[in-house]
């Protein structure tokens, strides 16, 4: 069934690139070696900018999604910006995507803002005064020996449930060999609950502030799946960091989760 199930999803996958993916080039800024910190959304990372500051500052680091709303983000200065979701390139420009687009375009240090190649000329539009890059946010599976090489060539990666999953792939991308992963609390399952009319309702907090529209918007969006949907949605995720784990140690590059109650379990944990 494992070789049925990988040579299924292998197919599948060779199908998805052919028809999706787009020529890569060299990413811009590419190093050879070094750390990154890769800082997700989750509640945990106000505490690690609490207690690390001068950590992040000292380092490179890659953002994510809002968290330019966050009163430390011209503090830590991040080098790296990954959008993946498509809300980010709407027409609307109310609440926290107008907020979020005002501080964007206030940065005033080297800073790439990298986004799904489907999305470059959009993005261009909306953020043109960033170094913007593009990557293929096409997902597959299947025989690592087939994946990794589509890894490798930039036209895939393992399936990005979430932004953090192409922020680590970014990551290796740009050149990194040691990736610490911080915000990344992924305790989705713990704040999952189902109403009396049946309604899944899905409470994913972050280190900075929602406003109403956007909690809104996603209270709108899990109104329209199941609860087996969602937590199907949750294995997706967390597989496709063991993904990238085996690729990664192919490579020989070390990823570090350094976040407090992590349910992430691919990568090795220690303090930041």
């Amino acid at each position: 069934m494992a070789f049925a199930d990988n040579l299924y999803n292998t197919i599948k996958g060779l199908g998805k690139i052919s028809l999706l993916s787009r020529p890569a080039g060299r990413l811009r800024r590419r190093v050879h070696g070094g750390r990154i910190i890769v800082m997700g959304n989750g509640p945990s990372l106000a505490d690690t900018i609490a207690e690390h500051m001068d950590e992040l500052t000292g380092s490179t680091t890659m953002a994510v999604n809002f968290a330019a709303l966050s009163p430390d983000f011209f503090r830590i200065r991040p080098a790296y910006y990954v959008m993946a979701d498509p809300h980010f390139f709407a027409d609307s420009d109310e609440g926290n995507l107008g907020t979020l687009r005002q501080r964007l375009a206030e940065v005033d240090w080297p800073m790439t803002l990298l986004v799904p190649a489907p999305m470059l000329r959009r993005a261009r539009k909306l953020y043109g005064g960033l170094t913007i890059e593009g990557f293929n946010a096409v997902g597959i599976e299947g025989f690592p020996a087939v994946s990794h090489l589509a890894f490798s060539a930039r036209l895939a990666m393992p399936r990005p449930r979430n932004v953090l999953i192409p922020s680590i792939m970014l990551a290796i991308m740009l050149g990194y060999d040691e990736i610490v992963i911080v915000g990344a609390d992924h305790s989705w399952m713990s704040s999952i609950s189902v109403t009396d009319d049946n309604e899944v309702v899905s409470i994913q907090p972050h280190f900075y502030k929602d406003d109403e529209k956007e909690t809104s918007r996603i209270r709108h969006e899990y109104r329209n799946y199941r609860l087996h949907d969602i937590v199907d949605s949750f294995a997706v995720a967390f597989r496709a960091y063991h993904h990238i784990a085996a690729y990664a140690a192919t490579r020989g590059i070390r990823i570090y989760n350094a976040t407090p109650g992590s349910y992430i379990d691919a990568f090795p944990r220690r303090s930041l």
